[in-house]
């Protein structure tokens, strides 16, 4: 029976290895609790899985999405967060000054403007490493 299922199968789809990939998921949902749109006739799953795929009784995008779905590591979410973060900085120069206060870069690079840093002559850094 299997055997006549996938070579009915290859018809619906042509490429064997997605074919093996859907009529797995597939065979995964109906594990799960998915309703049988055919007669199970006392079949295992992936049969029962390959029977539905051959007689076009399931839509085949859906499966290939729950696929996706099912093999994805990282879902992409948009951060709502990342707006927050950026404003905080503002939101505390505010808090401090009681009105629009300088920028924070600002505020960053006039205190090291004014720190004088030592700086070695190209003799010292050569002779201190031998």
């Amino acid at each position: 029976m299997a055997r006549v299922t996938v070579e009915d199968c290859v018809l619906k789809i042509s490429n064997r290895f997605e074919l093996v990939m859907l009529a797995a998921q597939r065979a995964r949902n109906i594990s799960a609790g998915a309703a049988i749109t055919i007669d199970k006739n006392n079949d295992k799953n992936p049969v029962v899985a390959l029977r539905e795929i051959a007689e076009e009784t399931v839509q085949l995008d859906e499966l290939e999405e729950a696929l996706v779905m099912g093999l994805q590591r990282f879902v992409e979410t948009d951060d709502p967060e990342d707006d927050q973060v950026d404003m905080l900085p503002t939101q505390q120069d505010q808090d401090e000054d009681g009105a629009e206060g300088q920028p924070q870069m600002e505020k960053l690079s006039s205190m090291y403007v004014d720190a004088e840093i030592p700086v070695e002559s190209e003799e010292e850094v050569s002779t201190e490493g031998q």
